[in-house]
């Protein structure tokens, strides 16, 4: 008897002991396990920083030209030389940085919501509601998207947009068009999760429908939607990136990484001019590369049958 008692007493204690973690924090300790999407992290919090302070650090303007020192090389004066108008290239890489990111991120936003909002709303109330949000979801899916955006650019060449105000059509083509995936995948876990038991419980209770889609649903999709709006960020930045190295996104004078790629138009700059391109290419590479590891890591820590 008196042995019972003090195994009883002991599993008391072990469990006063232990820590009860919520799935946000159990989540954030197996993501910073994970070494790699740590580096990804990391790089991408410096290079965040240093497109916001950056510019406002920077002794120059990135819009000053200086004809008298034109595509000079690095030196201790300007660090990553020079362009073709002697405008100090560190400055317009760090203010391009706030460009491409802006559309990356924006654009992904206008991609959550709609697809989530119209995913949640079709898998929910399913019938004709669910057809006809499915078919819009297709139409938008057979859509070729960089050969509209292409178009969208050329047109908004002849419309001479200024290169500021295409960053915010960019931003929201983008999001417009690549919301039906993440749409079908919302939908189809909303279909799963409204058979559940705490969903009949809720039936029960007689709660309208706006709050057991917004919360009860939809905060049992997190880990789908953050894992798709990371590993989208990428592919908007690389988006964004090719429009304006063919000339048809952000154009001079405002910098973004594909147009400062797209300095490079002959062999010569090429070869003897790296400092121009260089840079804006790696900053495109470490981003992308970044967001791809945050994703992969964030899918593994969100994941409950992800054991390691």
């Amino acid at each position: 008897m008196e042995s019972k008692l003090q195994s009883n007493n002991e599993l008391e204690k072990k469990y006063e002991n232990e820590i009860i973690m919520s799935p946000g924090k159990l989540a954030w300790g197996k993501f910073r396990k994970n070494r790699v999407a740590m580096t990804g992290l990391v790089i991408l919090t410096i290079i965040i920083l240093i497109a916001i302070l950056g510019p406002i650090l920077s002794p120059y303007n990135m819009a000053n030209i200086d004809l008298s020192n034109t595509t000079a090389p690095p030196s201790s004066a300007h660090l990553l030389g020079t362009d073709a108008s002697g405008r100090d290239n560190l400055t317009r890489v760090m203010y391009a940085g706030r460009i491409s990111l802006s559309v990356g991120f924006l654009s992904v936003l206008i991609q959550v919501v709609i697809g989530v909002g119209l995913g949640v709303i079709a898998g929910y109330y399913g019938g004709i509601i669910d057809s006809i949000i499915m078919r819009i979801v297709d139409i938008f899916s057979c859509l070729p998207t960089l050969p509209i955006l292409m178009m969208l650019g050329a047109i908004m060449l002849d419309l001479k947009v200024r290169p500021e105000n295409k960053m915010y059509v960019l931003m929201l083509i983008i999001g417009l068009l690549s919301w039906p995936g993440l749409c079908r995948l919302i939908r189809g876990e909303i279909l799963s999760l409204r058979e559940k038991e705490y969903m009949q419980a809720a039936e029960a209770l007689g709660l309208k429908d706006r709050r057991k889609m917004f919360k009860h649903l939809l905060p049992n999709t997190v880990a789908t939607i953050i894992v798709t709006a990371a590993l989208g960020v990428g592919g908007a930045i690389l988006t964004e990136s090719g429009l304006s190295f063919l000339g048809l996104g952000v154009t001079v004078p405002t910098p973004s990484w594909g147009a400062l790629v797209q300095s490079v138009d002959d062999m010569d700059t090429l070869q003897n001019y790296p400092w121009l391109w260089i840079p804006a290419g790696v900053c495109i590479l470490l981003t992308v590369v970044s967001v791809n590891l945050i994703g992969d890591g964030l899918r593994d820590a969100l994941d409950p049958k992800h054991n390691n």
